[in-house]
């Protein structure tokens, strides 16, 4: 099983038409978006998250359910709303973001019992909660107790200058994460911020997965790399393609007993490059996952 904790939010996509902008609301938050693409996947997932008490709230939970997810650790938050993030895309589909999260559910996410960790074969860790101390302190003993039960963590640095204002002091903190995770994920864009020169001497022990948009992507262990190429497809908007990318990567290493030999590694984000391709064609993160069936066309 894997367990993702971290945001659920709302995205409010934008799209300009006739002069105005108008937003359509679709599920969203990275372990989320994660979890339920791990869903559809065919893997065993669970999810930990908080939602305000109010309609968008109402809104995520009637989703997680619709899509078939478990919402037994969900929370509702009677005294917050929920985080909002709107997205505005360019005419390649790129985004970018701005979030309404000031004091919102998301920053307070209900406890992770011992018993739930010990069911887990690998612990998925979000990265907006890196915003404030307290959540940070919160991903730690997470982090730390899922160590001691000898089960994978993984963390998406997923870095967003919205709601990083201060790029050191946040890479900083990250750096608390990242170095105690087994499996982290970064961008093309996100190397540049760490720099070539940390990731290879402070990550060196850890499986690093790198994604290079239309590209494909790249893995890196123990001082060996390799990259697979993509699929060419018509990108429509690349709001969770990284999610979709690092689910699909999750789940091969899973299915692999977390087994990181070069040849699961390649399958595994392979994998993960055909998962992040189809979801871009269309909008959202989540309502254009392609089946499993689907990404399996594309497997050679």
């Amino acid at each position: 099983m894997i367990l993702c904790i971290g945001e659920i939010l709302a995205d409010m996509i934008g799209k300009s038409e006739n002069g105005a902008i108008t937003y359509e609301r679709k599920a969203g938050g990275a372990p989320f978006n994660v979890a339920c693409a791990l869903k559809k996947f065919g893997a065993d997932v669970k999810f930990i998250g908080n939602v305000g008490d109010d309609l968008i709230g109402d809104f995520l939970l009637k989703f997680a359910k619709d899509f078939g997810m478990d919402t037994t650790y969900i929370g509702k938050d009677k005294e917050r709303n929920t985080t909002l993030a709107f997205v505005e895309l360019s005419e390649e589909g790129e985004r970018s973001f701005c979030f309404y999260r000031k004091n919102t559910a998301d920053y307070f996410l209900p406890e992770v019992s011992d018993k739930l960790i010990k069911k887990a074969d690998i612990v998925c860790i979000g990265s907006l909660m890196m915003a404030t101390d307290s959540c940070v302190e919160y991903a730690l003993d997470v982090i730390e107790r899922a160590r001691k039960l000898n089960k994978l963590v993984a963390f998406d640095v997923n870095y967003r200058t919205d709601i990083f204002r201060d790029t050191d002091s946040a890479v900083k903190t990250y750096k608390k994460i990242l170095e105690k995770a087994d499996i982290v994920k970064f961008s093309e864009d996100e190397v540049l911020i760490f720099t070539e020169e940390y990731i290879k001497n402070s990550l060196n022990d850890k499986l690093v997965l790198i994604t290079l948009g239309k590209e494909g992507s790249e893995w890196r262990y123990k001082g060996k790399k390799n990259s697979q190429g993509s699929i060419k497809v018509k990108v429509v908007d690349t709001t969770g393609a990284g999610d979709a990318f690092f689910a699909g990567a999750l789940s091969v290493l899973d299915k692999l007993n977390g087994e990181f030999t070069f040849e699961n590694l390649d399958r595994a984000i392979k994998f993960g490059n055909i998962s992040g391709a189809l979801n871009t064609t269309g909008r959202g993160a989540i309502d254009n996952l392609p089946t499993l069936e689907t990404i399996n066309q594309y497997i050679k």
